[in-house]
Formats: C-alpha cells, structure tokens, sequence
C-alpha cells in the first residue's frame, strides 16, 4: 500500500518530526475511518495548523481524500484515506449464517452478501465456500482475490490471540484444533486475521458506532450464544487465551442445566438462542430467533416474556461483570438485540438491583447501531488495522 519510496530522514531532523506526524494522522484515520480537521488535531495532538499542512500533502500526492462537511452548524473538512488505496474484505461467521462485506479504505462497504449456514458447520467445507465466494464477488468488481490487501474474520467462539486457534474447547465444533487464519490464506494467499463475533463487534461499535464517544465500553451479544466484547480507549481486551468476555458462561444455577461447554447453569442455557426456543412447542414453529422476535412484534404475549425473561437473566450476568470491568457503556446486539426494548429494559431493571452503582449512577444500556453487520464491520476495522499506509514515502512537497 505504499505509494512512492522515499528518503530516509536521519533521527531528531525536523524532516523525522514532519513524517512522525504524518503517520500519527494517517493511523488516527485507519482508527477513526473519517475525521474532520479539527478532529484530527485532538485525536493525533497535533495543532491545527500542522494537521490542515499535513492534510494538504498527503491530499496532493493521492494518500488522502477531503470533502465538505458541517459540524454543529459550521462548515468543517472532512478527512478520510483515498478510496483507491484498496480493497478489504470482512467475514461473519455465526452460528446460523455466513456475512461478507467487501470495503474500501474509508470502510465503505462496495459489495456484501448473507448466507444461511448449517448449525453445526465445519471449517473446511466453510472456508472452501468462502474462497469461492470471495473470488465471484472481487470478480463482480472486476478484480480478483489478489487485489485485497487483508480480510477480517469473525468466528462465535473466543480465539487464543497467541495461536490463532478456538481457545476453549466445545464452543466451537468442526473449527476447533485449526489456525483459521493460516487455513483461509493457504486458500486464497492473503493475509487473514481472526478474533471472536463479540470481539469485532465490540471493536465496531466503539470506533465507528454507539460507543464511539465512551472511554470503556461492553459489546454483548445475544443470539444462538452468547458473549461480550471489552473495550477500552478504543482496543480490544482479550485476556490471556482470548477467553475475556464469556459472559454466556458465567454460571447463573450451579444445579442447573449441562451446558455445551460442560458446566451447569450457564447464562445460556437460560437465554441462548435455543434455550429461549425450545420454550415453545412444535407446533408454534419458532424454528430461529427471528420467529421468536417477529411473534413479539405482532403482540405475541408469550413470546415477549420469554425474551423479556431472557433479558432478566443477562442483566444479572452483566451486573456481575460491571462490578468487575466497571464500564462506561453496555451496548447490545445479536439477533436477538434486534428485539429492542423488550429486551433492554428487563436488563436495566436487572443491574439496577444486583450492580454495585457509583455517584456517576450505572451504564447506559444501549442498542447496537449496526445490528447484524456489525460483526462484519468490526471484520473489516481488524483487516484494516493490520494494513500499512506508507504515509513516509510521500515526498515531502518543497
């Protein structure tokens, strides 16, 4: 991604200064995706004047992309990376469906598609699949796989960030004991980075969506499992095996039911997808979890306690974990996110009674702004994180 080589300038030179301050600004916008000036100046701590210099270089020499805005009422310009950069692609694997979005360097999304998946999908048929679909939609572009710079994945399961691999093992059958992303560039021969659904969704939402603003935020996601993603100033917390988050089994009843990863009475499996689903008869055909949210739509009495009940249960689990992580923020997504207020509001009434709470009051509980791509997006933010924008190759204009 580099643009033109240049000079080396030696350590301490004023020219050294002008380059280290060119790259803080561009990794501000490979962060941020779009900014205006005076944006940038806080973000990067960089006066306005060398950013509005900086801008009007990297702009010149094709690195950057500026338009015009207004930010309360004034006029502002708006920064962005040049779209012609490159392509990144971002995958969301669930647990019932497959998400690709591919997306250029300011995270505009060109071309994306869904797909269902089979419940107990297997890594090698999925990432066959993937392959082909990634090179039927770089074609539609008039392109090929060749031409992307990185893909993002997001798998329903934690990844140890040290092996690549599903850390614990029974979240994740048919993908356990394999390095995701080392399988998937074997087959297409680009480079590939993989981190968990709650993770990259979490990561979406806190640079780009409902946490952009918080200093600490909780992404969780509620859907056929259940987990959370922890943010702080923008960056993933993912623990030592990647396990950080598992919200989904934090033990609600040590007497209750076995769980798929072998402890009894997790979280879910009293609001995990199939443990809310398997309330209801054959007969009343709540096949997924968007049954289970239309029939609450349509005034369904029954269906809107299950979810409201659901949502009693993960606001005693994430009361627990604001006691522990203490966060500004708790945003909720997942299919069964999309349920709204039915949901949110017996989570609320939860962490109000269990929550240890401070004279700043509790988290907000708030809606993901995404809703179901914000895996993918999130996806798409880890490919770019890891694509290097040569801003000190530009020479500098005399």
């Amino acid at each position: 991604m580099s643009i033109v080589v240049g000079r080396i300038a030696p350590p301490g030179s004023q020219t050294s200064l002008r380059e280290a301050n060119r790259a803080r600004l561009v990794e501000s916008l490979k962060r941020h995706g779009r900014l205006t000036q005076v944006e940038l100046a806080g973000s990067t701590g960089l006066s306005p004047a060398t950013v509005s210099n900086i801008v009007k270089e990297l702009t010149a020499s094709g690195l950057l992309h500026t338009s015009i805005t207004s930010r309360s009422g004034r006029r502002a310009t708006l920064v962005s990376l040049a779209r012609q950069l490159g392509l990144v692609a971002g995958v969301h694997f669930s647990s019932r469906q497959l998400h690709i979005a591919i997306a250029d360097a300011t995270r505009t999304v060109i071309t994306q598609t869904s797909l269902p998946l089979a419940l107990d999908h297997r890594h090698d048929a999925e990432l066959d699949r993937l392959s082909i679909l990634l090179g039927d939609m770089m074609e539609t572009l008039g392109g090929t796989v060749s031409d992307l710079l990185a893909v993002g994945l997001a798998l329903p399961a934690p990844i140890d960030p040290r092996t690549g691999m599903v850390s614990t093992p029974g979240l994740l059958r048919g993908w356990e004991g394999v390095d995701v992303a080392e399988s998937l560039t074997a087959r297409i021969g680009r480079p590939v980075f993989v981190d968990s659904e709650a993770n990259l969704a979490g990561l979406a939402e806190a640079r780009e969506g409902a946490g952009r603003n918080a200093s600490s935020s909780v992404f969780i996601r509620v859907g056929h499992t259940i987990s959370a993603g922890l943010i702080v100033g923008g960056d993933l917390f993912r623990g030592v095996n990647g396990k950080a988050g598992q919200i989904g089994h934090v033990t609600i009843d040590e007497n209750g039911p076995m769980c798929r990863c072998s402890n009894r009475g997790c979280l879910e499996t009293y609001a995990g997808g199939p443990a809310l689903l398997s309330l209801f008869p054959p007969s009343e055909g709540m096949q997924r979890l968007r049954d289970l949210i239309q029939a609450s739509d349509a005034g369904d009495g029954s269906s809107r306690r299950v979810i409201a009940d659901a949502g009693r249960h993960i606001g005693i689990a994430a009361a627990s974990l604001c006691n522990l992580f203490d966060p500004e923020l708790i945003i909720v997504g997942g299919e069964l996110g999309e349920a709204g207020e039915i949901l949110m509001a017996p989570m609320r009434h939860s962490l109000e009674r269990t929550a240890l709470a401070s004279a700043d009051g509790l988290p907000e509980i708030v809606g993901a702004t995404f809703g179901g791509w914000a895996e993918t997006r999130g996806a798409i933010t880890i490919a770019l994180d890891h694509v290097t924008v040569d801003a000190e190759a530009v020479p500098f204009s005399a």
